[in-house]
């Protein structure tokens, strides 16, 4: 136990945890959670505490804790060669077989993969090629960014301004004049209950057209999207969105950047969300699922449309002014070939439909019915549970009662099983590793039932 304190001592003293209540954590108010060991669904704690994770860390441990065979590599690659820089056409063997790998399962008309660290630096990298590709084409007015209220795209200073969520703007001096938003495709939360799935698809395109003709096409370069909403309440979009969305896109010669960071590579039981939803982008931002968060790595995955651009552009102007110093980090990228490779291997994306089907419909079978449950949603293994205080007319909790905080809270107390609570209202969210299995699923939604009935009764 001295060295549990002293541990718990120290990260008050000196760690600056994100997304926390800074005071609260150094008054030691919130617990210090260290987190010693995992396999498989089950991560451990340094008292020896199995936790089912129930969300994949930050929904990015999809192939499961554990696997040696990722690990391995990383430890091959870092006694061969621990980093050298991609500058100037340098590479490693890791990351021109990650790019060539990447290229071999995204959508057709991809061309070129820019590596980066994360979700966020990877958004901002599609950002300024976008400005770049429009200043080579001679468009110095068309830089405004669409993007969604709810969508999640980052932290940092334009990525933080895509982000559609009061918390990552507050106090932040965001968004940046450059971002517009646009309204949420969130077919629960829509004004009009009696509108249908399709008739609210329409409303949102509707709105974008309204947003585009106020600001005027010339002015605007690019709209971005998760293929589902993950942050802001793990929400798949109402029938016929994305094709709609991408038809008001082309007739504007607006670039589509589809956030893949959380749906690439199977999450959604698909490879990406562009080929589950049918749609076409001109960059893909991945991450998390890349390597299974084993290591840093994102990427932007660049269409053979923008790259053309940007060729030109390196023709017209010389070598591109863009790059970070670790870009291709051979051991993210040999994380990256060994974690792909099993993914095939084992099958795993395809039972993350399979059992991602289970997941929603045990949740629907023993919550359903619920009177404080409004909606159980998802896609792949993204599943969400949204709790309301009254369900026959969807009047919502006050927020200052935070009941997704407690639900989420007495799950692990009681059931030491971890969903997450996302921001913006009562949801309990959840996003498995792939290799959950149907017993572990039971256990979930064992937890969920007995958690909610602790909190809210019935």
């Amino acid at each position: 136990m001295l060295t549990n304190d002293q541990l718990a001592q120290w990260d008050r003293d000196n760690f600056f945890h994100p997304s926390t209540h800074l005071a609260q954590h150094a008054r030691g108010e919130t617990p210090t959670r260290v987190i010693k060991t995992a396999s498989g669904v089950y991560i451990e704690d340094r008292d020896g505490n199995q936790l089912l994770d129930a969300f994949a860390g930050l929904y990015c441990v999809n192939a499961g804790y554990g696997r040696s065979e990722i690990s391995d590599a990383i430890a091959a690659q870092a006694k061969e060669l621990a980093y050298y820089h991609s500058y100037v056409g340098h590479g490693t063997e890791a990351s021109i077989t990650l790019s060539k790998m990447i290229l071999d399962r995204a959508p057709a008309n991809m061309s070129k993969v820019y590596f980066g660290l994360g979700g966020s630096d990877a958004n901002e990298t599609n950002v300024k090629l976008i400005w770049y590709y429009n200043n080579i084409l001679g468009r110095p007015a068309k830089k405004k960014i669409i993007s969604r209220w709810r969508g999640y795209h980052g932290s940092g200073l334009v990525t933080g301004s895509l982000t559609g969520l009061e918390l990552f703007h507050k106090k932040f001096d965001l968004p940046l004049p450059q971002v517009i938003h646009t309204e949420a495709p969130y077919y629960y939360r829509r004004d009009d209950l009696d509108m249908s799935e399709a008739q609210f698809t329409a409303h949102c395109v509707a709105a974008l057209e309204e947003m585009i003709a106020c600001e005027g096409a010339d002015t605007i370069a690019a709209f971005i999207g998760e293929p589902v909403l993950g942050t802001g309440g793990i929400v798949p979009p109402p029938v016929g969105y994305w094709p709609a969305i991408k038809a008001v896109l082309e007739k504007h010669d607006i670039l589509l950047i589809l956030d893949e960071v959380v749906t690439g590579f199977g999450r959604l039981g698909s490879m990406f969300g562009a080929d589950h939803y049918g749609v076409e982008a001109d960059i893909i931002t991945i991450a998390k699922g890349l390597t299974s968060a084993y290591a840093p790595l994102s990427g932007s995955i660049i269409s053979d449309k923008v790259w053309r651009v940007l060729e030109q552009g390196t023709d017209e102007n010389g070598p591109i002014g863009h790059g970070w110093t670790y870009s291709a980090h051979p051991i993210g990228a040999a994380a990256g070939v060994a974690n792909l490779k099993l993914l095939d291997d084992l099958n795993l994306i395809t039972n993350a439909g399979e059992i991602g089907g289970y997941l929603k419909q045990s949740l629907v079978q023993a919550l359903g019915d619920h009177p404080n449950v409004g909606d159980i949603r998802g896609e792949g293994l993204l599943c969400a549970v949204e709790f309301v205080e009254d369900r026959a007319d969807r009047k919502f909790f006050d927020p200052a009662r935070k009941i997704g905080p407690t639900i989420s809270a007495t799950m692990f107390a009681q059931d030491r099983v971890i969903a997450r609570a996302m921001p913006q209202g009562d949801i309990l969210g959840f996003a498995p590793p792939f290799c959950i299995t149907r017993d572990e699923v039971d256990k979930v939604v064992a937890a969920t039932v007995a958690g909610l009935k602790t909190v809210l009764g019935g």
